[in-house]
């Protein structure tokens, strides 16, 4: 489950505000997370409650915010929606796609007290 090492990560990034910042406590992290970046936002909030145990975000709430994907389509040369990373292109049926959003993974805001 790499779910948990992320959240590992994120403990780290709080860790770091802290240690620049002065706060003590956590009282809610704000995630960005893609659509299309392969991440369970369920095993997400699993992992986060799991190892910010007895650290300074101890009981803090992970909030995510979800990004639809896009992807630019090159046969139809237009900017499309992406619900799937397999999809065909939702205006032409073409292949040929580059994913443009969908993909964030970051933390968008850390509330303290």
């Amino acid at each position: 489950m790499h779910e948990m090492s992320l959240c590992q990560g994120i403990i780290g990034i709080v860790e770091d505000a802290a240690e620049q910042q002065s706060f003590a406590r956590v009282k809610s992290v704000t995630l960005e997370l893609g659509r299309l970046g392969h991440v369970l936002p369920e095993a997400m909030l699993f992992c986060f409650d799991a190892v910010s145990r007895g650290t300074l975000a101890d009981g803090a709430e992970l909030v995510i915010r979800r990004t639809e994907g896009g992807a630019w389509c090159f046969d139809c040369e237009a900017s499309v929606p992406l619900d799937d990373r397999l999809s065909p292109c939702p205006k032409c049926g073409g292949g040929r796609l580059q994913v443009t959003s969908g993909e964030e993974l970051r933390v968008l805001d850390i509330e303290v007290e």
